[in-house]
């Protein structure tokens, strides 16, 4: 039986596979033109296993052309001279395996030369693939490089010229076509800033899996297996991972083998929100991947929060370093109004909780000292959340707190306030077994908190203010999402960081029988003069 592939190639005859037919023809097609092509797209997006499958068509079906692969992931600390030696051996090989591939052997004069051949600098790659040609006949080689970041710094420049002039030479060039794999740009691996030299590239998007593709995907486990899943949980399992490969495999793979769930038993949504809250606290490589680039830059942490808490947004603006190198991290990408969104719901909770301290310095005050048991008292009489109750106890914390929120450690004060709602909320949610995750939903500047507890569903959106308008927006896209996950009632936090904030709370019937509480909570963006010291 198949499984659903977490880490490495993915291969159709071992696990569930997107065949991704459309994407592989367009490259196939570009490959026939002789196109030189980049594709840099993030870490774990099935780059190679869509290269490795578009490459094995060309070398099975196509034997006009002549496929040779190379890797440079080892490559990064070699000196020049040596990278060039280590090129030779990895051709020679591949050029070899393809032979085998295809059920033949090179030709003596063929061996002769590969043996006799050792690359010492791009001009001698140059004059190898050009004598190459001849012994090859009218295949046309396509060469195609994967982690291209990791070629030596010193190499880059000369390595891309030299595809430039082979490229520019004639239409009988070898190689034919060249394919670059990676997960930087050109223009981040100029070290020296200059324009690229390789400025022939055709670029070629590989995007994450449509709805459509999620569901093809499990689709083929129901069919080998018998086991459904249920069609929200198909679309929430999409919605929530933003159709990244990596993702939507752990969340499948969780599904069907680490829950022991009977095959008898459809996969239903309680399902899907336990597999979801044990894919988020485990040390998931992708997720340890985002949360390690995101510390990178401190600069990070204020264009994110930029990014999910205003309205204005921030510009899809790639010349900007960095976001650039969060798009390359694919932590980010651009919305259809151009403008910067989080790439999927499970990158902001990661986000968010990268960026939480895990003390605050504030957790004693949560509770008024007179509570006494502080969950039993957000709890009604059947066990439920007291949602309104611990609303109001978090406005009257934040009022309580005053200008120690902004003592909160490495939390940017303008955004304070959301920092220590998740904080709280995340605190309380595991405190009586629930499950909390975070949604990102059409729209700048809004985050969505879902609490699954005891087989009810809370829904709290919070945003910054930023006038009369847009809290009244709010609202509106609020009833919105209540609506669409069937939800009779939710709350709205709204943060006010204004010199003069205007507090309120408020309870609204919407949309007929939506019932929306509404909190507008001042935050402190000063210390007393005497606090100071």
């Amino acid at each position: 039986m198949r499984y659903f592939q977490t880490e490495g190639i993915v291969y159709p005859e071992e696990n569930y596979i997107v065949a991704r037919p459309k994407e592989v023809a367009d490259f196939i097609k570009r490959v026939k033109r002789g196109k030189y092509i980049v594709l840099f797209a993030p870490r774990q997006t099935g780059k190679t296993t869509f290269i490795r499958d578009a490459l094995e068509r060309l070398a099975v079906a196509e034997r006009t052309y002549f496929p040779i692969q190379l890797n440079f992931e080892a490559y990064k600390n070699l000196a020049v001279s040596d990278f060039y030696e280590w090129l030779s051996e990895d051709i020679r090989e591949e050029i070899e395996a393809v032979f085998r591939q295809r059920g033949s052997t090179p030709s003596e004069a063929l061996r002769q030369f590969l043996t006799a051949t050792t690359l010492t600098a791009p001009h001698s790659m140059r004059r190898f693939f050009s004598r190459l040609a001849t012994f090859l006949g009218n295949q046309r080689v396509v060469l195609v490089i994967d982690e291209f970041d990791g070629i030596p710094r010193e190499t880059v420049s000369d390595f891309l010229h030299t595809l430039r002039r082979i490229y520019l030479s004639d239409r009988h060039r070898c190689p034919y076509s060249v394919g670059i794999v990676g997960v930087k740009n050109i223009s981040q691996l100029n070290y020296d800033w200059s324009i690229s030299p390789f400025n022939i590239q055709n670029e070629f998007n590989l995007p994450n899996f449509t709805r459509e593709q999620v569901q093809e995907l499990l689709g083929q486990y129901t069919i080998e297996v018998g086991q459904a899943f249920a069609p929200a949980v198909i679309e929430s399992l999409h919605r929530q991972t933003g159709g990244q490969p990596v993702l939507v495999n752990c969340l499948a793979q969780i599904l069907t083998e680490e829950m022991g769930i009977p095959r008898t038993e459809p996969i239903g949504m309680a399902h899907f929100a336990s597999a979801y809250s044990r894919l988020l606290d485990a040390d998931n490589v992708n997720m340890t991947h985002l949360t390690t680039n995101v510390r990178r830059n401190p600069r990070f942490q204020r264009v994110l929060m930029q990014i999910t808490s205003s309205d204005r947004g921030v510009d899809f603006n790639l010349r900007d370093d960095v976001i650039s190198e969060l798009a390359s991290y694919g932590v980010i990408k651009r919305g259809a109004d151009r403008m910067c969104e989080i790439s999927n719901p499970m990158y902001l909770h990661s986000i968010l909780q990268t960026f939480k301290p895990t003390i605050n310095g504030l957790e004693e005050e949560y509770y008024p000292q007179d509570t006494g048991n502080d969950v039993q008292d957000y709890l009604t009489s059947a066990g439920q959340i007291d949602m309104e109750k611990l609303l109001n106890n978090f406005r009257d914390f934040i009022a309580r707190a005053g200008f120690r929120i902004l003592q909160v450690p490495q939390t940017p004060k303008e955004h304070v306030g959301q920092h220590l709602l998740l904080a709280y909320l995340d605190r309380f949610v595991r405190l009586v077994h629930g499950v909390m995750h975070l949604e990102v939903q059409p729209g700048r500047g809004r985050i969505v908190l879902v609490v699954n507890h005891r087989g009810r569903k809370h829904i709290v959106e919070t945003k910054i203010w930023q006038g009369q308008k847009s809290y009244q927006a709010g609202k509106a896209q609020l009833a919105a999402y209540l609506k669409l996950e069937g939800v009779a009632e939710g709350d709205y936090v709204v943060f006010d960081y204004r010199k003069h904030p205007e507090p309120r709370v408020e309870t609204e019937t919407l949309a007929g029988d939506l019932t929306i509480r509404s909190y507008v909570i001042p935050v402190v963006q000063e210390m007393p003069s005497d606090a100071r010291g």
